[in-house]
């Protein structure tokens, strides 16, 4: 009996080899602060753009378990990629779920996605430490739409996004403030883009530069969610961006860390020692010590990240507790993933410094995951506050 290759069978064989083309330009891109443009023009041509997008508006309609799968094999072989392209995966996929459940205020953004639009986010500004819930960026009432005002940091996609996911806070009440969510299309006038990006310590690919909104006017057809501040304004938009988002980058640098320990293994063999009457540094008690360690947290890390992501697929209701999952299991990839990647610079001694041995880029890339929202000191505060059942908002913070 003949068998049919699905259209996801297809796309997966496809990815194989366009992931491993986009390990062999890593490095390049690196050197060279350069966006990962042919990572980009390659992965969009074989559908990754589609991944999330409902079948019904011509994607794969993937699921969030099954999106964080390849978003960490994408990791494995290119980090930086992966964690930009993360960002359009998570505005269709929320969006998708949002639709799925009969909220069809997102299904614009599905016909765009499904038509090649690229999505990115603007939610990164300085200053502020409750991502997407409050804003520094000033949002204006006017007839049609709303004016933004700010400044948008960490803009990931930069090169190529049509549409600029983005906040700002609208405080015309002072009693009642509200975050305003809109999608700002490139052809907007008022905005600049400011070069901020070369030689950062990681993550350099992403070309994540700023962008500065000098009353940029967005029509009321892209204001898609007035919310209160703070944790009061977390619906199942905001949730979503947070599933999505978090636990992609998580999967980004659980990734990245599988990635530094099978360089570990590789290499270690090849490790001699005059002071070792043994073949290489893999007969050191150290070392095996020090690779028992790594493997024991990467063991850790998959099966959080699989069974969180499996849930929220299935539809799991965790009701308010589903926030404290979320940010523990970012938290927990991210920091775990760190520890794998210090503790294989180690191993990996001198050599590992060299950018001849590929190992320091990863190095430097798996020290960002930290600083992803929510951060350490956020996510501790969640999981506190959330657990001992006091108000997310209560001060002092």
């Amino acid at each position: 009996m003949l068998q049919t290759t699905t259209k996801k069978e297809e796309l997966l064989k496809n990815l194989e080899k366009v992931f491993k083309n986009c390990q062999e330009r890593a490095a390049h891109y690196d050197a060279n602060n350069l966006f990962f443009q042919e990572d980009f023009d390659e992965l969009k041509a074989v559908g990754y753009l589609l991944v999330s997008v409902p079948e019904e508006f011509g994607g794969y309609g993937m699921n969030l378990s099954e999106c964080s799968e390849l978003t960490r094999k994408l990791a494995y072989h290119a980090a930086p990629t992966a964690l930009g392209l993360n960002m359009h995966v998570y505005w269709a996929g929320l969006s998708s779920d949002l639709w799925r459940n009969g909220d069809k205020s997102m299904e614009w953004l599905l016909k765009e996605a499904g038509k090649g639009k690229v999505f990115a986010a603007g939610h990164g500004e300085s200053g502020n430490d409750l991502p997407v819930l409050n804003s520094t960026t000033k949002a204006e009432k006017v007839e049609g739409g709303y004016k933004f005002t700010g400044h948008k940091m960490f803009g990931s996609l930069t090169p190529v996004w049509d549409y600029l996911g983005l906040h700002g806070l609208d405080n015309s009440d002072p009693d009642n403030p509200m975050v305003i969510h809109a999608y700002m299309p490139r052809d907007s006038e008022n905005y600049e883009i400011k070069k901020t990006w070369d030689d950062v310590m990681g993550m350099r690919a992403t070309r994540s530069d700023d962008t500065i909104l000098n009353g940029v006017f967005i029509p009321d057809k892209y204001i898609v969610r007035k919310l209160p501040t703070g944790f009061k304004g977390m619906d199942g938009f905001i949730l979503g961006i947070f599933a999505w988002g978090l636990l992609g980058f998580a999967n980004v640098y659980y990734g990245l860390a599988q990635r530094a320990v099978d360089m570990v293994l590789e290499n270690l063999p090849k490790k001699k020692s005059i002071s070792l009457d043994r073949p290489s540094m893999a007969y050191h008690s150290g070392i095996q010590h020090d690779v028992s360690e790594i493997i024991l947290e990467l063991e850790g890390i998959g099966p959080h990240l699989d069974t969180t992501a499996r849930e929220w697929s299935q539809g799991k209701d965790y009701g308010h507790a589903w926030g404290v999952k979320i940010v523990a299991t970012k938290c927990h990839a991210v920091e775990g993933s760190w520890r794998i990647v210090d503790r294989a610079m180690d191993i990996m001694g001198g050599y590992g410094i060299s950018r001849k041995s590929g190992f320091e880029r990863l190095f430097r890339d798996a020290r960002l995951g930290k600083i992803h929202p929510s951060n350490g000191y956020l996510t501790r505060e969640i999981l506190a506050k959330g657990m001992l059942g006091l108000d997310l908002d209560y001060q002092p913070r």
